[in-house]
């Protein structure tokens, strides 16, 4: 198949793909254990702004309610799923968060953003302080709303109803952080003034062992939980074997930088190949999942756990 209809194939799939879907799966909802949280209805496009203190209550809002906030600007950024520039319409992310949750979420330590697919990608809220994030609804040029995926072997990916996006092209900072802190198919995004208790690291863990706790919050908490809490994309990784008790150290080295490498049909992406000091960062990401395997935490004892009612989809 030449280029021409291989382009014209993935437009198909895009349109395709933004239709829609009779039995599609609603989107996952913020964990909690005494609260059931309405969610925007399956197809909808509508994204639920939540609260964790407040028991999980939000607003549920559509795409017009958000751009009634504040108008919505075209910003060219670089694409580190695509390496190459890119053009969106978006909405600044600081100007929905403060009109629906007033400078209460400035005080918070984090932001949750929950993928239709079961991604959580936790934002420190110090981030959106110090730069610009903005919630991407289309492309400026009007194609279809979705993207090659360079980083996950150019999956065809849709990327709606909201993908968060970050203006880096003058921060180093955030061209150096690559793809993290930008999850697609954002459905709810969830207020929180704690950090995720499960995935702290011991009282006596080495210096070592707590920056690769910063590292796997910034590169792995979006799809892999640890004793429960991060994402339900990707496999728990310490509860109730840890992946350090089960896999020698020098695979696992190589699964965090190239899992390809070691599976030829896994979608995890490696470690960024343009993360400053690497090699380091994967030694301390080890570090961080040996020490967390003295510290087990079953996730179903917990006070603040997901509902068993509640659907991940593509699990």
């Amino acid at each position: 198949m030449n280029t021409r209809a291989l382009r014209i194939l993935a437009i198909l799939l895009l349109l395709a793909g933004s239709m829609p879907a009779q039995a599609e799966a609603p989107a996952p909802a913020p964990a909690s254990s005494s609260t059931r949280v309405q969610l925007p209805a399956p197809g909808s496009g509508n994204i639920l702004f939540t609260d964790r203190d407040k028991g999980g209550a939000g607003e549920n809002l559509s795409l017009d309610a958000l751009k009634a906030i504040a108008p919505p600007v075209s910003l060219e950024i670089f694409e580190p799923h695509e390496g190459r520039k890119r053009t969106y319409r978006a909405i600044p992310a600081q100007a929905v968060f403060d009109a629906i949750f007033g400078n209460k979420w400035k005080k918070a330590k984090e932001m949750v953003f929950l993928s239709t697919d079961g991604y959580q990608a936790v934002v420190p809220v110090v981030k959106f302080i110090e730069h610009q994030g903005y919630l991407a609804f289309e492309h400026d040029d009007g194609s279809p709303f979705g993207m090659i995926n360079k980083l996950q072997h150019n999956e065809l990916v849709q990327l709606g109803p909201l993908y968060l996006v970050w203006d880096n092209m003058s921060s180093r900072a955030l061209l150096e952080s690559g793809a993290s802190d930008m999850p697609y198919q954002i459905r709810v995004v969830e207020l929180k003034s704690s950090s995720l208790p499960g995935m702290v690291p011991p009282a006596d863990a080495s210096p070592q062992a707590r920056r690769g706790f910063g590292h796997f919050r910034k590169y792995c908490t979006a799809c892999h939980p640890i004793n429960g809490d991060g994402g339900t994309k990707g496999p728990e990784l310490n509860y109730p074997v840890s992946v350090t008790e089960y896999i020698q150290p020098g695979y696992l080295r190589r699964w965090i930088e190239n899992p390809q490498g070691i599976r030829y049909n896994t979608t995890m992406p490696g470690l960024g190949k343009g993360i400053p000091q690497r090699e380091q960062v994967t030694e301390e990401l080890i570090a961080y999942l040996k020490a967390m395997s003295a510290a087990k935490r079953d996730p179903w004892k917990q006070n603040d756990k997901p509902d068993l009612e509640r659907l991940s989809p593509g699990r």
